[in-house]
């Protein structure tokens, strides 16, 4: 079995080599533990075995392990900047730093998997039914726990703007159309700051169970995350409006399935 807590004190330790006082970076270490907090609570609620359970808490602690080196080299969270899954994957197991985390190897291709995929725009390609549940769980703690994150933390370190700077600015308009149609929105696609706003919320299109989506529906997200913005801009504000409308129908009729 998985030692969990030793590969957190491991955690812990790989942490010291970065700056725990930039509001980043902590940002991003309180977000790895909710993503674990996430990951366990989808793991329980399915039912899946011991040894499973065990396994998202470990790819939820490792999942963003690149985006410290990219807090510390461009002081960005942006995907320009540097593929945080791809370096993950690459100091973890092209480097072998997983050893440091999980001493066997019996888990890597799961591991490296969930890992390499947790931030495709899609999740397509994947055979193996059980690295697929690993991909498909961290995938969706890492939107939950981010609702956390939108509601929570300083919209300056996230976003770079503060709440009505951000609601005074327009929707693009394929933005706006991929949103009230469905789909999740394509980064390159994002221009301002409403644009990145709305991504944060067409996720909730790209979740995989019903145990997320229940979690979603129990918290209130949508609408607690919507209500965060005051949208000055009326064009901005009848969109957001229109999407609260579409998400809640999307998940309710989703809980169905």
């Amino acid at each position: 079995m998985i030692d969990y807590r030793a590969a957190e004190e491991e955690f812990e330790r790989y942490l010291d080599d970065y700056d725990r006082e930039n509001d980043k970076v902590k940002l991003k270490i309180v977000h790895t533990y909710g993503v674990v907090e996430q990951s366990t609570e989808i793991a329980e609620r399915m039912g899946i075995s011991a040894e499973d359970r065990s396994l998202a808490r470990i790819i939820a602690l490792l999942h963003d392990i690149g985006r410290f080196e990219q807090l510390k080299r461009y002081d960005s969270f942006m995907p320009d900047t540097m593929d945080h899954a791809a370096y993950g994957v690459q100091v973890l197991f092209r480097e072998k730093m997983i050893r440091r985390f999980v001493p066997e190897e019996t888990w890597d291709n799961i591991i490296e998997t969930a890992i390499a995929r947790h931030s495709d725009f899609v999740l397509e390609g994947i055979e193996d039914e059980r690295a697929l549940l690993h991909a498909r769980i961290i995938r969706d703690a890492d939107k939950l726990d981010n609702c956390r994150v939108k509601l929570v933390d300083a919209l300056e370190t996230f976003m770079g703007a503060g709440a009505d700077e951000i609601g005074a600015t327009a929707i693009s308009p394929v933005i706006r159309k991929d949103a009230l149609e469905g789909r999740s929105i394509l980064s390159a696609d994002r221009v301002t700051l409403m644009d990145y706003w709305v991504s944060y919320l067409a996720y909730f299109y790209d979740l995989n169970f019903r145990e997320s989506l229940d979690i979603v529906d129990e918290n209130d997200y949508v609408h607690r995350i919507i209500q965060r913005i005051p949208y000055t801009d009326p064009n901005t504000a009848e969109t957001m409006r229109e999407l609260e409308k579409k998400l809640t129908i999307y998940i309710r009729e989703a809980k169905r399935k």
